[in-house]
Order: C-alpha cells, then structure tokens, then sequence
C-alpha cells in the first residue's frame, strides 16, 4: 500500500509539471515555429513570458514575416511590443509595401505606428488612393455675388511624411483658402461659373500639400452654386446707417432749436419781469416828486388826462380791430 501511495504521488507531480509547462510555456506556439522554419528557442519564449510579452503577440507576426520573405528579428518585434506598438499591423504594412515595390524600412514604419498613425492604412493609401470631399466653400467675387463650390480631393499617403505631418483636416482648410482666394480675385460670379476649371488649376499650383501627410493628386470642382448678392446687403446696410445717422443728427439739431427757443422764452418773461419793475416805480417817483416840489397837481393832472386818453384810443383801437377780424370771418363764411 504505501508504494501505491508513492506511486500516485509521482504521478501526481508528474501531471502537474507537465500542466505547469503547458501553462507557463507555450509548447504549441514553439511547435507551430518549428513547422513554419522560424527559428524561435523554448527558452526564448519562456524569456517572453518573464518579459511580460505575451509570445503569440510576436510569434505570430514574425511567422507571416518570415513566409513573406521578410528579414525582422525576434528582439525588434519583442521591442516594438514593449514600446507599446502593434506589431501585427506593422507586419502587415511592411508585406503590403514589399508587396507595391513601396520602400518601406521596419523602422519607419514602427515609428508611424508609434506616432499614433494606422501604417497599414497609409500603406493601402499610397497604392489605392483616397478622395477626400469637402464641404460647400463660399466665396465672393469682385461683383458682390457669392459663389458655393464643393471639391472633391484625390490624395496619396506620403510615407516619409507620415511622422509630424499635417492630417485630412489641414488639406481641408487650405484647399479651402485657395477657393475663397480664387472665387474673390474673379471679376464676376459669372467667369467663376463658366470655367470651374480656373479653381482647381489654381488652387493646385499652390503647393497646398507641403507640410502633410498627404500628396495631392488632383482637385476637382464636384459642384459650384450661386448664393446671396453679399455687395447689394452691404450697400443697403451702409445706406440704412447713413439714413439712422442722418436722423439722429437732424433730431440733435431740433433738440437745439428747441432749446434755444425756450431759451429766448425765458429771456423774453425776464425782460417783461424787468419792464414791470421799471413801471412799479414810477408812482413812487412821481410820489416823492410831489413831496419835493418838483411836480405840481396840474402836471399831475395833465399827466393823468393824458393817461386816460392814450387808454381810450388803445380801447377803441382793439375793439376796431376785433371787428375788423369778425367782418374777414363771415366774409370766408359767406364765400364758403
């Protein structure tokens, strides 16, 4: 009994070493390896897993490699995996580029990839390449129409400037620029609309795709349309502030003038003030004058005579001329 015992323990140790081995190191994936021709160690990929590089990650990768035709070496694969690439994708892009006849080195495309860029699809660009539509552009030319034109841009990846160059968005609004520029230095809508052609020749001269990712292959005007008489809204505007500044203005003149005339109001009942003043003394001058014997009671007299008449003649004249103006209204009265 107790060599069953012994037995069962040996057996028992056996078959949680193999199942340890199996675990920690993948026995299957070095097989595949071996079938395949790639020359990857039993210790190598046991070094992957202390390495915290998960094999098939790299083994994979480099098998396709190698069936390719590919010369990449275990150490770049494990690198770039550690770095934080993808190293299935970076394989890829380097068998689609040998593939084309594109010169493509492992390490430029790792650095593609590493700079966040897809390197498989820059590689499928540059030998399929890709449209790129813009929104409608409007621009206004020298008469004052507006001008709508959408474009349709045909780019190709540029490899060697994949790593710090301008994206989709930096072509947009360039190609963009160059529209506006071309439709504002047309003499009328009417040449834009004729020739499309002019906007796409022009903006293509200008190099727009310096600095990008991207090689512009053509631009072509998918669509163009008339807008808004922008130089007819901006002279009716300006036409309206004129007319809203020459009311003010001539408000602020009125404002004057009836200041002014308040003003001459006042001066007038302070003249009158001063005239009744004046007339408020003459019985006190005329008093002290009889006091003094400067005045005597038929001056006085005569002075009141005098007095009374000029009243009696400014009374028959009012009431003369009151008549005068009762006769004119029913003369009109009558006439009507």
């Amino acid at each position: 009994m107790p060599d069953q015992i012994g037995v069962y323990i040996i057996l028992g140790i056996i078959v949680i070493g193999v199942v340890v081995l199996f675990t920690f190191v993948p026995v299957a994936l070095w097989i595949s390896a071996w079938a395949a021709g790639v020359k990857v160690g039993i210790f190598q990929l046991v070094g992957m897993r202390l390495r915290r590089v998960i094999p098939h990650r790299v083994v994979n990768p480099l098998i396709k490699a190698v069936k390719a035709g590919l010369d990449i070496s275990t150490n770049k694969l494990e690198g770039h995996y550690l770095a934080g690439g993808n190293v299935d994708r970076v394989v890829n892009a380097l068998i689609a580029a040998q593939r084309a006849n594109i010169e493509l080195t492992f390490e430029r495309c790792a650095a593609i990839d590493l700079a966040g860029r897809d390197v498989l699809e820059a590689v499928q660009m540059s030998v399929n390449p890709k449209v790129i539509e813009t929104p409608f552009i409007a621009g206004v030319a020298m008469d004052g129409i507006e001008v709508k034109a959408k474009a349709r841009i045909t780019v190709r990846a540029n490899i060697d400037r994949l790593v710090g160059g301008a994206g989709e968005d930096t072509v947009i609004a360039r190609v963009g620029e160059g529209i506006v520029s071309t439709i504002g230095s047309a003499n009328s809508h009417a040449a834009v609309l004729e020739n499309p052609d002019m906007i796409s020749q022009t903006v293509l001269k200008k190099g727009l795709d310096a600095g990008t990712a991207f090689e512009i292959l053509s631009i072509d005007i998918a669509d163009i349309d008339i807008g808004k008489n922008i130089g007819a809204g901006l002279q009716t505007d300006q036409a309206e502030a004129d007319k809203k500044i020459a009311q003010a203005k001539a408000e602020e003149r009125r404002a004057m003038a009836v200041a002014q005339e308040q003003e001459m109001k006042a001066r007038v009942e302070e003249m009158r003030a001063k005239v009744v003043e004046a007339e408020a003394e003459v019985p006190m001058a005329m008093s002290e004058a009889l006091r003094q014997g400067n005045l005597g009671v038929m001056d006085y007299m005569n002075y009141n005579n005098i007095k009374a008449d000029t009243d009696m003649r400014d009374s028959i004249g009012k009431a003369t001329g009151d008549g005068e103006e009762d006769d004119s209204q029913q003369s009109r009265t009558s006439k009507l």
